[in-house]
């Protein structure tokens, strides 16, 4: 296979996107409802422009950019972290919960179609790209709600990856949370961070038994996608600018955070590491 990551955090040589060319804002979780609710409306753009600060972060950090094609009854395309995910066999092909996104399977399939196709096609209960985290070599983590991922189809998940030797967690957390990655993300090998008030002091002491340092996000940081960043290996981060207590104490640890605006997408429920498949990393 043409693609693989092994990690979170090993230097990112290629990612997948898609233009916000039709995106606008569905309820398709809280933080969503909660913007529509308000009557904010979406500059396109300043839209356009956040993606484009978005792309020049990823350049800036040297990773290749690769493009699904957008379809107009397919507004949330943009969050590409959700219909499929790299292993370090090939990518997988996930199972998307929720109707309005389900379409979005076939530009995924037409683009590794021309790539040598999958290593595995989930196909038990639902699983999203965004609840899955292959924390290091040999460790995976798969979060489940019950609504987005299921308990079955992260299971499945993680069987494939314990057949090959791995050890694998799967953790629960409440549906209003959307993702997993709205409450937890790698920022460098020994870091990350994560809203502990939320996953539980037994989740904390998991990550501290592997090694694993974090920084702790609040609720209301949560809710404007404040956990929801891309390592990009070698001590580096996108992290949206919003972020501003988090992004300072990533500074505080060494990491060079790269910031670009993305307000509009939170508002909608999904920020960088939403937006981002890695396609390739370096190993770790």
């Amino acid at each position: 296979m043409p693609w693989s990551i092994d990690s979170e955090t090993g230097v990112l040589t290629d990612v997948l996107l898609c233009r916000p060319d039709h995106y606008r804002w569905i309820e398709t979780n809280a933080i969503a409802v909660q913007t529509l609710g308000s009557g904010r409306r979406i500059d396109a753009q300043r839209l356009q422009g956040e993606f484009r600060q978005l792309e020049d972060a990823l350049d800036q950090a040297g990773a290749r950019r690769h493009y699904i094609e957008p379809e107009p009854h397919l507004p949330y395309q943009v969050y590409t972290r959700d219909s499929s995910q790299t292993t370090p066999w090939g990518p997988a092909l996930t199972q998307l919960a929720l109707p309005p996104r389900r379409g979005e399977i076939a530009s995924i399939l037409r683009f590794h179609g021309v790539h040598n196709g999958f290593w595995r096609y989930c196909s038990h209960g639902a699983i999203e790209g965004g609840d899955i985290h292959i924390v290091r070599p040999g460790l995976l983590l798969v979060g489940w709600s019950g609504i987005r991922t299921t308990r079955e189809g992260a299971a499945q998940f993680a069987r494939w990856f314990a057949d090959e030797g791995w050890e694998t967690k799967l953790h629960s957390f409440p549906e209003h949370f959307l993702h997993l990655d709205v409450l937890f993300c790698m920022a460098a090998p020994q870091l990350a961070v994560a809203c502990v008030e939320v996953l539980g002091d037994d989740f904390a002491d998991w990550l501290k038994t592997r090694g694993i340092r974090v920084i702790d996000a609040t609720y209301r940081e949560v809710m404007t996608m404040s956990c929801n960043l891309l390592a990009l290996g070698g001590d580096r981060v996108v992290s949206p600018r919003h972020s501003a207590r988090i992004n300072a104490a990533l500074r505080a640890e060494g990491i060079e955070v790269l910031d670009p605006e993305l307000d509009f997408f939170a508002a909608g429920g999904g920020s960088v590491h939403c937006m981002t498949m890695p396609l390739a990393r370096e190993p770790v």
